[in-house]
């Protein structure tokens, strides 16, 4: 689906960015560009790879002139520029409202405007039921990619999107945090161990991307069903794959905006969605504001119907954590090579 095809991602010097770049260089992509504003993180991708199919385009998804270059001649958008960090949402919310928001106002018109094919925008676990600033954020963001394809052709152009919890091992995410502690013998911070989170590897997060590509229609939301651990388990499972199980333990308390569980389906969205097996579909609300119609929504009825979140999906013991961790690439890496680090 994607022979001879340029791929443009938002965002693209980041954790999801660089999992697609390994997933698609080898194959018979056309062209892959990285649009974003940092020039440092683009020279070293450039300098990684060295690949004629990768092309560089500094720009700001809050200014829909820096867009207009990068989309021209591009098939398909994977949007994943954001600002994510909870606690600097939180001082800076106009901030996150202007790339999370704006930003994919801009994303969705200009590549309208130019005819790109397929939008994927990439959303979060925060956007439902949310409490702070970037989950706000993220939720107006689902809002604004819902309400833009009420006025779009299909045949022009899809825009739907994703949503998912915690991608193990992403930037500024608390596993590296965890792993730099232990390699500096510095004491694990955990906010509060009964806190749980849901655990998606980066490999999981591009599936959920293509598995919308292939599947989504217009303001459709596409969930994979994730297991979640407690932040308790998590560091626990660390420690053992380390044998440093006497390693410290440091209670910070939880930080601005953060939650005790997070929320993928709301209960209001487990009416309508749709149970696809190892995904839910959200539909969009296919109504316009003349109250008197009535549109069936979804095809497949789901058993639960309270809200699908971290404390009531699956939960990973100590063993399936540890094996989850392992699945991270880094992670063996460090453990193949731990004999020459000084651990004692």
């Amino acid at each position: 689906m994607f022979n001879n095809k340029t791929l443009l991602i938002t965002g693209g010097t980041g954790s999801f960015g660089k999992a697609v770049l390994n997933r698609f260089l080898s194959s018979d992509i056309k062209e892959i560009r990285i649009f974003s504003r940092d020039e440092k993180k683009q020279d070293d991708l450039r300098k990684k790879y060295n690949n004629p199919k990768i092309k560089f385009f500094l720009g700001d998804v809050r200014d829909a002139s820096s867009l207009t270059g990068a989309f021209s001649g591009v098939d398909y958008i994977f949007h994943a520029a954001a600002l994510k960090q909870v606690p600097s949402c939180e001082f800076f919310p106009m901030e996150a409202f202007k790339t999370n928001v704006i930003g994919t106002e801009n994303v969705l018109q200009v590549a309208y405007d130019l005819g790109v094919k397929k939008v994927i925008c990439l959303s979060t676990d925060k956007a439902v039921y949310p409490i702070n600033a970037m989950g706000i954020s993220k939720a107006m963001m689902e809002k604004v990619m819902v309400a833009k394809t009420r006025n779009f052709d299909e045949s022009r152009m899809i825009v739907c999107g994703t949503r998912y919890g915690n991608v193990m091992a992403s930037r500024g995410s608390v596993i590296p945090l965890f792993i730099e502690q232990l390699l500096k013998k510095q004491a694990f911070t955990i906010t509060d161990p009964n806190m749980t989170r849901f655990m998606m590897t980066l490999d999981d997060a591009v599936e959920l991307v293509l598995y919308a590509f292939e599947n989504g229609n217009n303001g459709d939301i596409f969930v994979q069903k994730s297991p979640a651990a407690t932040i308790e388990i998590l560091a626990k499972a660390i420690l053992e794959l380390f044998n440093k199980q006497d390693h410290q333990i440091k209670i910070i308390g939880t930080r601005h905006g953060e939650k005790l569980y997070e929320t993928l389906l709301s209960r209001e969205e487990i009416t309508s969605a749709e149970d696809r097996g190892d995904y839910f579909r959200i539909p969009p609300d296919l109504r316009d504001l003349n109250y008197d119609k009535f549109v069936e929504q979804g095809e497949g009825k789901i058993s639960i119907t309270e809200d699908y979140n971290s404390h009531n999906t699956n939960r990973l013991n100590l063993d399936e954590m540890k094996a989850l961790l392992l699945k991270l690439s880094f992670i063996r890496d460090i453990l193949a090579g731990k004999e020459a680090e000084t651990w004692d």
